[in-house]
């Protein structure tokens, strides 16, 4: 997460206010004040996040997506929470989520992610089932608003920017939807991961130097 935020020169390590060293590991960095120690130079990354807003109304994936978010999911995949009214085609509280928002196509074929889809979806590569979650909706909301995400290079561990909601966070990604062929491409959930944290991490973590180091 330090890689996303800084952009460094040289190496790095991370130590806490009382000067001891914080071990590289699985586990989320408390709330607290860190120090940045290189031989090199940082710089802050202002590589500008991507604003999107709540997939409904006018916003909302076409029905295909939906359709087939939901025939390969049955439940939120995040909470592993079942559609129990999915048999009766009941899905209420349950949102088919695209992963990359729909609205911004363009960014999506100029970075590259459209190469990394297999399965076409019915109006773009970005209407893939695989650009897509089905979560429960308050799920939803916070995996669009960036305060959940999913680092698929941490054995898709569930990470939350906002509290611990759900309970779901340092849980991982439904292994159901993972061993299925049709699931969201890694390159796509990265993508989300990273977004979230500039969106969330950079504004707290503009650099500060103290005159009398």
């Amino acid at each position: 997460m330090v890689e996303i935020v800084f952009i460094f020169d040289n190496g790095y390590t991370l130590s806490s206010e009382n000067g001891a060293t914080v071990r590289r590991d699985d586990h989320l960095l408390q709330k607290g004040k860190y120090f940045i120690n290189t031989a090199g130079s940082l710089r802050v990354n202002n590589e500008p996040w991507l604003f999107r807003t709540i997939s409904e109304g006018d916003q909302a994936p076409p029905e295909e997506f939906r359709d087939a978010v939901r025939e390969r999911d049955f439940g939120c995949v995040m909470t592993g929470q079942p559609a129990l009214d999915a048999a009766y085609g009941t899905w209420r509280g349950y949102t088919a989520t695209p992963i990359f928002p729909l609205s911004h196509e363009q960014q999506w074929v100029t970075h590259g992610y459209d190469s990394s889809i297999t399965i076409p979806g019915a109006r773009g590569s970005i209407t893939s089932v695989q650009n897509g979650m089905l979560l429960r909706r308050d799920i939803s909301i916070l995996f669009e608003c960036y305060d959940l995400s999913i680092n698929p290079d941490d054995g898709y561990k569930i990470v939350s920017f906002r509290g611990n909601h759900g309970r779901i966070a340092g849980t991982q990604l439904d292994k159901a939807v993972l061993g299925n062929p049709e699931r969201p491409v890694d390159q796509v959930l990265r993508w989300h991961f990273r977004q979230a944290v500039l969106a969330n991490v950079r504004g707290e973590g503009e650099p500060c130097f103290d005159p009398d180091f």
